[in-house]
């Protein structure tokens, strides 16, 4: 475990590369999510713009993130997240959004990963302890 935690936005295709299709999407966060336990079992807080979007968007209404309204909302969190966030993991894949988190975090001289194991202390094969 890691001394130093860091706040890590974990970044990459969500809806890039779908069609809008939503099964295509949920894969695409559920891939996203897949880093979040090894950067938290290093001792760092996984962070995915679309945690905080999604619920956002739902709270004012709208009917998902291919309501108009998402436009207002899931760049614009990513964008306020970084003002918190240490780091950002950029994960492989078309996305405009995530290479905007790139270069937002690059120009405030944030560290940018671009593979998992290159995370200070994360250890790729660590899995969780079943219950």
């Amino acid at each position: 475990m890691t001394t130093t935690p860091e706040l890590i936005l974990i970044a990459g295709p969500y809806r890039s590369g779908t069609s809008d299709d939503p099964e295509l999407m949920g894969r695409n966060l559920h891939r996203l999510q897949e880093a979040a336990w090894p950067i938290f079992a290093a001792g760092h807080i996984p962070m995915i713009g679309e945690w905080v979007a999604l619920p956002v968007l739902s709270s004012a209404g709208a009917t998902g993130p291919l309501d108009p309204m998402a436009e207002q909302v899931m760049y614009p969190t990513a964008e306020r997240l970084l003002q918190h966030c240490t780091a950002v993991l950029r994960l492989p894949g078309e996305s405009k959004g995530a290479d905007q988190d790139v270069a937002i975090a690059q120009a405030r001289g944030l560290p940018v990963y671009y593979r998992l194991q290159d995370v200070p202390g994360v250890d790729v094969t660590e899995r969780p302890a079943s219950r």
